[in-house]
């Protein structure tokens, strides 16, 4: 594994022990990590770096992607209405990129976003670390980038909009990538970010056990100070910075509490399926969450700007 980390890697400031011993508790990939915290923009950040080789190993050996097959693939799908907005769909970036444009997605995943925008008549571009995603660009032809995010592969002010939904927590180096999209976007165009707000309620609520600490996947955590910081830094407009939250992530973050696994261990809840004991243990969520319950929470504490998901668009 590569150096510790010394300086913020926002404002190049001091950094202090902000949480200490995290692990991961949902893949059981091995070891002890600490965040750090900026002393003057308040940004988080993992105390090591992994080397790309490492980075695509992680992913593609220790994410869920790798079992999932071809003929599963479906396109992502538009918010819907009023259920759409209790529920936090908007969440998304990709929800955020109109029709007609050349939009490039970092952190793809499994391409569902791709295929959104292909249907939206858009000029569609991705970028994923996990090897897995090659299943779809056989079958499907995107024009995707497997490997790291490398600006130098493409021309300046080529694209219309940029999306990074839930990848910025993992960027290792992040200021030169948003620099590098600054430069690949075109004037006027857009950045549209989503990222877990490790200042919310959440943190204050589920301490160690938060759902979107997720170590050692997520690397780095904004603060509104370190968001301002970036924009100015970079050369970026805020137009957009909230919350805005998915009222699934409630309901996941109380069973992940209930089936919380020991250090090295996977977590069931993300690896298996629920047997009837976790279904009889979880029932009261289970209907709270049917209910709409846990939804009107998260609404709640978005409208607080308190929520445990920040959208944030950026402008050129």
């Amino acid at each position: 594994m590569g150096e510790d980390l010394k300086r913020c890697p926002v404002c190049n400031s001091e950094m202090g022990k902000y949480v200490r011993g995290l692990f991961d508790d949902r893949y059981g990939y091995p070891g002890l990590y600490n965040l750090l915290k900026c002393k003057n923009c308040n940004h988080l950040s993992l105390d090591k770096f992994f080397s790309a080789k490492e980075l695509c190993e992680l992913y593609t050996e220790y994410y869920p992607r790798k079992k999932l097959r071809i003929e599963d693939y479906t396109p992502s799908k538009p918010a819907k209405g009023f259920l759409g907005w209790l529920k936090g769909e908007k969440r998304s970036a990709y929800l955020w990129v109109p029709e007609n444009v050349r939009v490039l997605d970092i952190g793809c995943g499994f391409g569902q976003t791709l295929g959104y925008h292909r249907n939206r008549n858009c000029e569609v571009y991705g970028v994923e670390a996990d090897e897995n995603i090659r299943k779809v660009v056989d079958q499907y032809g995107f024009n995707v980038h497997v490997g790291l995010f490398n600006p130098e592969h493409y021309q300046d002010g080529f694209f219309d909009y940029v999306t990074m939904d839930q990848v910025i927590e993992h960027d290792q180096d992040l200021m030169r990538d948003l620099k590098g999209i600054h430069r690949i976007l075109k004037k006027g165009g857009r950045l549209v970010m989503s990222s877990p707000n490790a200042f919310g309620w959440g943190v204050k609520v589920f301490g160690k056990r938060w759902i979107n600490w997720h170590t050692p996947y997520h690397n780095n955590f904004v603060s509104k100070k370190s968001i301002r910081v970036m924009a100015g830094e970079i050369g970026f407009e805020i137009e957009s910075a909230k919350t805005l939250t998915s009222s699934f992530w409630l309901y996941s973050q109380i069973c992940h509490l209930v089936m919380f696994p020991r250090k090295g261990k996977k977590s069931k809840l993300w690896n298996e399926k629920k047997g009837l004991r976790d279904k009889i243990i979880l029932l009261p969520v289970i209907v709270m969450h049917k209910l709409g319950v846990l939804a009107l929470i998260t609404r709640i504490m978005d409208v607080a700007a308190l929520g445990d998901n920040y959208l944030i668009i950026l402008k050129k």
